[in-house]
């Protein structure tokens, strides 16, 4: 699914530059260019990061 349809950033983008480090908005703004044109891609890109850093929390936690 397209998050940014301006940059063409997919959710698949996303997960995959949060596995390699990306942890905060500024980070994805950095590497997709996420927000840069109308803004409408900011409140479900902080969905996915939100959800997939929840989920890397939880298998760290369960591995501890």
């Amino acid at each position: 699914m397209y998050v940014c349809i301006c940059n063409q950033v997919s959710d698949r983008d996303i997960k995959a530059s949060i596995q390699e480090g990306a942890t905060t908005m500024r980070a994805l703004y950095k590497e997709h260019n996420i927000g840069s044109q109308c803004g409408k891609c900011c409140q479900c890109a902080k969905k996915v990061l939100n959800n997939e850093l929840l989920k890397i929390a939880e298998t760290q936690f369960q591995v501890a």
